[in-house]
């Protein structure tokens, strides 16, 4: 027998599965949240669903897709309502229980509901912008903001933030908190620079820069946890037998939960879901909570991850059971990454989260495909890596082999092997991987004119364009990475 689609109307059916989802359901719009990703939906979309639980912050959030394709159907089909399987371990507790999400009002897709997107600016209840646009998002562009919609992130921020400001006539109540969470340093005042650099180019008017300046909120924020994308076949088979119905919105995240965000009262007030969960902390200054993550978690995937890949393993996961990539996530983040993080951390809180790091890629209920890691892998090198490398060499002038390692195998990664259809692939075993980095045509470049592997790593190691520094003037790292790149990777795996 087949199983029910999830619905508001299956809760109507099912009241078991949501006591009170009626309520939950009727509760008023007060969130605008651009992006429909896993990790919005895992993250901040759970903190809400948390606090109107328990009857704390009480808002529904609309959601901005950038598309009029994909994902907009399956929410349309189900109303926006989801469920979220977490499961691992906190506190030495095994945690598997599942959440259904009615946080989620409505979806509106940038492209085609426009106008509907910016009717919501009229609501005066509706004051806080989420954003997760991936690390390439928050950028400035030669945009139309008059446009519908205009093409960049920031830019439909501006008209978004323009429109409020004319439906209020600019009074000081009708300013929002936005919390980007890109993964970005500084990412509050990068995006509020490029949102006024915006109005002044369109000409909005000295009054509306003022009421930005003074009236908003743009909150630099740093998320962590893990909800892998898409879960396999086999993942969804058992949760839904085990929930009782069909969830094509369905998510799987790990327990452990932080989103740390930079704000005084005046933001604590308007955030009031953080009263719900531990795991959002508002503070004036987050750097310790985003170096510690930035460079231990998400510096060691984006190292590891392509090695770990071109080695036949497929999930985090994987590489934590496999006895050499196991080896090698754990020294390069303790010994290499750790104490060379470019902030002042105590090394022993450093080494604390870093073992905390390895618990959770060791997390048995979750598949991190690592192909998903190495999405815009070169801006996640360059930000996640490079500072933590310069920092190596300021302490010391020895080399840092594993880097080197793991750099090496990210040279090795970007090769396309065929391009079609505006999309580069790599080869692995035979096999075709995407390339879905948008330095692609880059590398595709390189490897094509590369005398050899080494002649590759020395001409891109160099590239003062590309990082900003040029990466052989460190004592010995190029050496190190050429000496990597004339080596297999594994055994009938080597993509050179």
């Amino acid at each position: 027998m087949s199983l029910p689609q999830l619905s508001p109307q299956l809760l109507d059916q099912q009241p078991e599965l949501l006591p009170n989802h009626g309520k939950l359901l009727a509760l008023p719009e007060k969130i605008i949240q651009f992006g429909t990703g896993v990790l919005l939906r895992g993250l901040p979309d759970y903190f809400v669903n948390k606090a109107n639980a328990q009857g704390i912050f009480n808002g529904r959030i609309v959601v901005v897709k950038s598309t009029s394709t994909g994902g907009t159907d399956a929410f349309s089909e189900q109303q926006n309502v989801f469920s979220h399987s977490i499961r691992g371990i906190e506190n030495g507790r095994q945690i598997d229980e599942t959440v259904i999400n009615t946080s989620i009002s409505r979806t509106l897709a940038a492209s085609g509901d426009w106008a509907d997107i910016l009717e919501c600016a009229h609501n005066s209840q509706l004051n806080i912008v989420i954003s997760n646009t991936t690390e390439v998002g928050i950028q400035l562009v030669d945009d139309d903001i008059f446009a519908s919609p205009p093409v960049s992130f920031p830019g439909k921020l501006t008209a978004y933030l323009f429109e409020r400001f004319k439906a209020f006539n600019g009074a000081p109540e009708s300013g929002m908190v936005i919390v980007p969470t890109e993964l970005i340093v500084g990412n509050g005042p990068k995006l509020k620079a490029i949102v006024l650099e915006q109005a002044s180019r369109h000409s909005l008017g000295e009054a509306f820069m003022d009421w930005l300046e003074q009236h908003n909120h743009f909150c630099s924020s740093l998320v962590d946890r893990i909800v892998p994308g898409k879960p396999d076949t086999e993942t969804v088979e058992t949760l839904s037998e085990k929930q009782g119905f069909r969830d094509d919105l369905l998510i799987v995240s790990e327990v452990y939960r932080l989103w740390a965000i930079e704000g005084g009262q005046q933001v604590r007030d308007v955030l009031s879901f953080a009263q719900a969960d531990k795991g959002v902390v508002i503070e004036p200054n987050i750097d310790l909570f985003r170096e510690l993550k930035l460079r231990l978690l998400n510096g060691t995937h984006t190292l590891a991850s392509g090695l770990s890949f071109l080695h036949g393993l497929d999930t985090v996961r994987e590489a934590m059971e496999n006895a050499e990539t196991a080896q090698f996530i754990a020294d390069v983040m303790l010994k290499e990454l750790a104490p060379a993080i470019p902030y002042d951390v105590d090394p022993a809180q450093a080494q604390e989260f870093g073992g905390q790091v390895l618990d959770r890629f060791r997390n048995p209920f979750i598949r991190h495909q690592l192909i998903d890691i190495t999405v815009q892998y070169t801006a996640k090198m360059k930000m996640r890596n490079i500072p933590t490398l310069l920092n190596h060499y300021r302490q010391s002038e020895e080399v840092p082999a594993l880097f080197a390692k793991g750099f090496a195998a990210f040279l090795r990664f970007m090769k396309p092997t065929v391009h079609k259809d505006n999309a580069y692939y790599g080869e692995r075993d035979g096999q075709p991987y995407s390339i879905r980095c948008d330095s692609a045509a880059y590398f595709d470049e390189k490897w094509k004119n590369a005398a050899s592997p080494v002649d590759l790593a020395q001409q891109v190691l160099s590239d003062v364009s590309l990082w900003d520094t040029d990466l052989t003037l460190l004592p010995g790292f190029a050496e190190a990475v050429k000496g990597y790149m004339t080596e297999p990777v594994a055994t009938g795996t080597s993509t050179l």
